[in-house]
This record gives structure tokens, C-alpha cells and sequence, in this order.
């Protein structure tokens, strides 16, 4: 999931800045967390964190102190339910590579379609955080079953138990995962099946090396 944002966006898009945040607050906190277990590891690592502006090390700096701005209500019952689908989506394929296909999640209107419109605003999309989490080359997110599906697609029906606010807040939801191969080409550049030709990048690749070209 990170190596997708860090590789194949474009060096300032928020998508890779965001993912560097997250992974720069990931290591610092592990590495706080085991540094009166592992002392000279620790401070081998802080040493060589590229972005640190002090050299005081690691025991002198202080604590964890994660900030507030990080614990976002939902957001954690967002990414359970995803996973949960994708766990659904990657067991039907029997361990095929997940980006030749395509996913559909039909979900009934309710709290966990909303969870997951949180994290894909589009209905359908192959750049969305619930597509990187799904592993497929694109994600359609529906409130109805699709009227046609093909005979090579398989369904997964599955259900999850949403839990806020302490459990002042339950319901049991039920999702259906359509798992069909994708019609695309293989981008030779991000490797998805979002391209119309095998010898072309898809069109988001092609945005971002075009923004990179015009920013040198």
C-alpha cells in the first residue's frame, strides 16, 4: 500500500507527502517504544533519521507524544471493514495476482457505506485509499446489486460489526464483494490494469509524468 503512494505519485502530490508523515510518526514512536529495551539500537536509529533537526538523541528528547490530530472517530471501523472486504476479495481469487481484477462492494445504505465513502468518495476509482486497501486495479463502491454481472465473477458475501464510541454505538452490516477480472491493460508504469495500451501509461501516469516534466 505505501510503496504505490511513494513510487508512483508524483514527489509532491499530498497522496506521497501524507504517507511520509505517517511512516515518519510510525518510526519514531517504535522506536521511543523500545529504546529502554534496545538502548544503543535506538539511538543507532535516531541517529540516522534523515529528518531529525537535533542531534540530542533519543533519551533526551522525550516520551511518545502522539498528537490528538491523529485519532479521527470512524476512521479505524473504516480501514477494519475495508480489510475485512479485501480479506474476502484476495480468498476468491485463490492467491492470483490481486491487480488483474476489478472489485465491486455492494453495500446497503447504513453507517458502513458511509464508512467506506469516507474512504472512496467516487463510485468508482483506481487511485482511492479503499482501492489500495482492496490490492485490485479498481474499486467500484455500490448501494445496489449491479443489474449484470459476468459468469466469471465470483461473489463474496460477508458481515461486519461496526463498534464507536466506546459501543454506544453497534451495528452488524452485511457487504457482498464481486470479484471480476479486469478488461484494461497493464500500465508499464505502475504496473495496474488502468491503461488502454500494454506499450502506453494510464492516464494517471501520464498526468504525473507530465507534472514532472513541467516542474523541472
Amino acid at each position: 500500500l505505501p510503496s504505490f503512494r511513494l513510487y508512483c505519485e508524483e514527489a509532491k502530490d499530498p497522496k506521497r507527502r501524507s504517507c511520509q508523515t505517517v511512516l515518519a510518526e510510525a518510526l519514531d514512536i517504535i522506536v521511543r517504544s523500545f529504546a529502554p529495551i534496545l538502548p544503543h539500537l535506538a539511538e543507532e536509529v535516531f541517529q540516522y533519521i534523515p529528518y531529525k533537526k537535533d542531534s540530542e538523541g533519543v533519551f533526551r528528547t522525550g516520551w511518545i507524544n502522539a498528537s490528538s490530530a491523529w485519532k479521527k472517530p470512524g476512521i479505524e471501523e473504516a480501514i477494519e471493514g475495508a480489510c475485512a472486504m479485501r480479506d474476502s476479495f484476495l480468498g476468491s481469487i485463490s492467491g492470483k495476482n490481486a491487480l488483474e481484477y476489478e472489485v465491486i462492494i455492494v453495500i446497503e445504505p447504513g453507517l458502513l457505506f458511509e464508512l467506506m465513502e469516507a474512504l472512496q468518495a467516487e463510485e468508482t476509482s483506481s487511485v482511492s485509499q479503499l482501492n489500495e486497501i482492496m490490492m485490485a486495479s479498481q474499486t467500484t463502491l455500490l448501494s445496489e446489486f449491479p443489474k449484470e454481472t459476468p459468469s466469471d465473477a465470483n461473489i463474496i458475501k460477508g458481515t461486519f460489526m461496526i463498534n464507536l464510541e466506546g459501543g454506544d454505538i453497534c451495528e452488524q452490516s452485511s457487504y457482498k464483494v464481486i470479484a471480476q477480472p479486469i478488461a484494461k491493460a497493464k500500465c508499464p508504469r505502475c504496473r495496474r490494469y488502468t491503461a488502454e495500451s500494454s506499450s502506453t501509461p494510464c492516464p494517471r501516469c501520464l498526468q504525473v509524468l507530465a507534472a514532472g516534466k513541467g516542474s523541472t
